[in-house]
């Protein structure tokens, strides 16, 4: 049996294992000004069934609204619209099929890595360092906007660009970490 998964429905805590016979599942920690938009059920953080690990987010107030995941992994930010934000958990992973397949990730690693992502708990931010990269790419965004327009997922690609902190002993930027990520598990 897989591992024992904890979520916050209905008054209590309920608990479900992870096997072949339940979705894979990953978390999306949110930022409280998200979590007030989606307000959906809290959960305690679990292990992440995913390559690209759990996920971070948070809302940009723009016009239209747009919400920010970054992946915990490997910094990997994904931007796409909000609304409606009740919806947000289940619109995912179809724009991040299309960011990865915009830097050039085979069709059958973004099917395994979206299949993976049967199951959404929402948490609250915990990783400090993430939240960070959260707000760096959330100032960045705002500025490369105006060139990039609506296209979400070209401006992902060029925040995915990014020398990151977190990531300078390593791939240095989410781009690269996701290229090592995909390589090493495929």
């Amino acid at each position: 049996m897989g591992p024992v998964n904890f979520a916050f429905r209905g008054g209590s805590w309920k608990s479900h294992r992870n096997s072949s016979n339940f979705p894979a599942m990953f978390t999306l920690h949110c930022t409280q000004k998200l979590r007030d938009r989606i307000k959906a059920d809290l959960a305690l953080p679990s292990p992440c069934d995913t390559m690209l690990g759990n996920w971070y987010a948070t809302a940009l107030f723009w016009k239209p609204q747009v919400a920010l995941l970054v992946s915990e992994r490997t910094l990997l930010p994904v931007l796409m619209p909000l609304a409606p934000a009740n919806t947000l958990a289940r619109r995912f992973p179809t724009q991040l099929a299309l960011v990865l397949k915009a830097h050039g990730i085979g069709a059958d690693a973004i099917a395994q890595e979206i299949w993976r992502m049967g199951e959404v708990a929402y948490a609250k931010t915990v990783n400090r360092s993430v939240v960070g990269m959260l707000n760096e790419f959330s100032f960045l965004a705002e500025c490369w906007r105006p060139r990039f327009g609506e296209d979400l997922v070209a401006l992902s690609q060029r925040l995915a660009e990014t020398p990151c902190g977190p990531l300078r002993k390593g791939p240095m930027s989410p781009d690269r970490a996701l290229r090592d990520v995909m390589n090493a598990e495929g």
